[in-house]
């Protein structure tokens, strides 16, 4: 009895003269039970409301929950400090230099927790500095609930949910917004986005997987500030790449992408890929299979679809290094290096999906080959059904002809005997004709002399 009595006592923040009060929605018109929030996030938001502190699950979670999907993640947001969180948390590290958050653990799932922040320069001990564009290098200024509501990108990511209550808690009318099915930036967008140029690509991701339209006023700035992107470190654009080409919505991504000038600070070979006919059929085919993959549940690589990205890239390479005299494989190498050398100066791809992507590229100079025993080999290749998928996107393009990647399907398919009907012989090496200079008159080799031991003398 004393808990519960806590618990409603503590959950509700305490009244702030200086600001409004906060919408506070109920379940019967919201229509999100506590049964859809995680377990490990429910029990570590009662573990610190019963210690006295202000905790809910916060932004894109509760976002997702009111548009009916399922969330991938739960994150949780409170008054607590970082070490007070820990306190309270047996299992959980704090994290994060930028960003000082606590990582708690049930099990193999983990909740990101995050104390209210503030605006800059409130509190006296933490930090909180920027660049000379307007981009926040540090930030562990603490603050209140509704604070931290107006520190948040947009709208739609400010939402607090108590699954105590199963209220929703709204300071910045994200809830009217995503009734109304707009995506609007919180404060002033022009500001916001120079503090962190990554809220540009954040936009067009979530109004693309979201179904929502952006916002006149904070879409405006946007092609204005796109070469901000240029200052933001290559691991963070990768890591937001990623996030939008496996979002579930790649291809309208990636027009939105395009549309808003953003793609360059990205791919900047995007526009060279797409301006060739076959080369954009490959990566249209390429996303809509991605896109297909996510939405049926389906495992999705991320180092299929960049190897498919850059494909017509490294065919291009290829061929240029063939042209230059250098043999085909030794060519294609070059080519992958070269290919994945200017992608590093903009997007830093990780070297754990460049050596898949290598070995998906090079398979496909192996596929060419259908005699003999190389065929025989390949498919015991760890990568073999990757590299056959990528062959099959390559004929569905018109790259190269239907009936290679039917061959190849079909052998893999076979028993050993089917296959040994379809290998061809490989053919045997000409041998090289004898020369015929001076036959005839070739004279007998002379004995050579015996010693006259060897003679019995």
């Amino acid at each position: 009895m004393i808990r519960k009595l806590l618990r409603r006592v503590f959950s509700k923040p305490l009244p702030d003269s200086s600001s409004s009060s906060p919408l506070v929605i109920p379940v019967a018109t919201h229509g999100v039970r506590r049964e859809q929030i995680s377990p490990c996030a429910a029990k570590v938001v009662a573990a610190l409301q019963e210690r006295g502190f202000q905790a809910f699950v916060v932004g894109g979670a509760v976002r997702d929950l009111l548009l009916g999907k399922h969330p991938k993640d739960f994150d949780v947001a409170t008054d607590a400090r970082p070490e007070q969180v820990r306190a309270v948390v047996k299992r959980s590290r704090v994290i994060g230099r930028r960003f000082r958050l606590v990582h708690a653990y049930c099990g193999d799932e983990i909740v990101e927790v995050s104390t209210f922040r503030g605006e800059h320069g409130v509190a006296e001990t933490d930090e909180a500095r920027a660049d000379e564009h307007g981009r926040i290098l540090r930030d562990n200024v603490f603050g209140t609930q509704e604070q931290d509501a107006k520190r948040r990108d947009f709208t739609v990511n400010a939402l607090f949910y108590d699954p105590q209550s199963q209220e929703i808690w709204d300071c910045t009318g994200g809830y009217r917004d995503l009734q109304a099915r707009r995506l609007c930036m919180i404060g002033d967008p022009a500001t916001r986005y120079r503090e962190d140029p990554v809220r540009m690509l954040r936009a067009v991701r979530l109004a693309a997987s979201l179904g929502l339209a952006i916002e006149p006023r904070s879409r405006a700035p946007i092609s204005e500030l796109a070469p901000l992107l240029h200052h933001v470190p290559p691991s963070r654009l990768f890591e937001e790449m990623l996030k939008l080409l496996l979002s579930g919505q790649s291809q309208e991504c990636l027009r939105q992408l395009r549309e808003e000038g953003l793609h360059h600070g990205l791919f900047p070979m995007l526009d060279v890929i797409l301006e060739q006919p076959m080369g954009e059929r490959f990566v249209n085919l390429a996303l809509a299979n991605t896109d297909r993959r996510i939405k049926e549940d389906k495992r999705v690589s991320p180092a299929f679809l960049l190897a498919a990205l850059l494909w017509h890239e490294v065919l291009n390479a290829w061929r240029q290094a063939e042209a230059e005299g250098f043999k085909p494989v030794p060519a294609l190498y070059q080519a992958m290096d070269q290919v994945l050398a200017s992608q590093a100066e903009k997007l830093a791809i990780p070297r754990r999906f460049c050596s898949p992507m290598k070995e998906l590229w090079a398979l496909q100079q192996r596929f060419a080959h259908r005699s003999g025993k190389r065929p025989f080999r390949l498919p015991e290749h760890p990568r073999f059904r990757a590299g056959l998928d990528f062959l099959l996107l390559r004929c569905e393009s018109g790259e190269v002809a239907p009936e290679l990647g039917q061959w190849w399907a079909d052998f893999y398919a076979a028993d050993e005997v089917a296959r040994l009907q379809m290998v061809t012989p490989e053919p045997r090496p000409r041998r090289r004709p004898r020369s015929r200079k001076g036959a005839g008159s070739r004279e007998a080799p002379a004995a050579e002399p015996t010693s006259g031991r060897l003679a019995g003398e």
